[in-house]
């Protein structure tokens, strides 16, 4: 199960899969895959159906899923549930992020503008949340800034946020970070090898 989840993010998300490669602990890893594998599934909505109202749809049953995911009863022999329910009765997790998220998606897909906090701060936060516990998800709110500001094609404005993301990171524990470093990646399109260097060098010195 780990093992096709983790390819489903590394075939997704490729930055936050190499930054998840500097998670020592196996069991964390893996419910840091588990979070990133749920956020695929909701991305990956509307590359498989060309209506929006269609794609509503396919948003309101993984809105119902949560029920069971909240209240340690996933939907059995979906992996992608399982696992994150698991991560979510490990961790604590709160429900109101993954409910957010939901929604900002409903709203893409209708040419409503992207909910930056939803789409990329709250995930942060749940990561920050698996990897250091309860307490440290501010620090990573200007981090998640940032990596938004990227992923929306506002690489000036990113480069001008790190300075102020990265003195909030002062106060997160080294064993979160690989859950902000990807916010270290200004330029999506870069090559493989340069992001798996600049992420080893955000990692040595707790810095995006």
């Amino acid at each position: 199960m780990t093992v096709d989840l983790d390819a489903q993010v590394r075939a997704a998300d490729l930055d936050r899969w190499l930054a998840s490669r500097f998670v020592s602990d196996e069991k964390a890893r893996a419910d840091l895959i588990a979070l990133y594998a749920f956020e695929a599934e909701l991305m990956a909505i509307p590359t498989r159906v060309t209506q929006p109202l269609l794609a509503e749809m396919r948003y309101a049953w993984w809105s119902e899923q949560m029920d069971g995911v909240f209240s340690d009863t996933p939907r059995l022999g979906h992996p992608v549930l399982e696992a994150l329910t698991a991560a979510v009765g490990r961790h604590g997790l709160e429900r109101a992020p993954f409910d957010a998220l939901i929604e900002a998606h409903i709203g893409r897909v209708h040419g409503e503008p992207h909910d930056l906090d939803a789409f990329y701060i709250g995930p942060m936060q749940g990561a920050v949340r698996i990897l250091a516990g309860r307490g440290h998800e501010a620090a990573a709110a200007a981090a998640g800034r940032v990596r938004a500001l990227a992923q929306t094609g506002q690489v000036d404005h990113a480069r001008a946020s790190r300075r102020d993301a990265n003195k909030a990171l002062r106060a997160l524990p080294a064993a979160a970070f690989p859950a902000v470093a990807s916010a270290a990646l200004i330029k999506p399109d870069a090559p493989e090898p340069f992001k798996r260097l600049r992420l080893f060098w955000a990692v040595l010195r707790g810095r995006i």
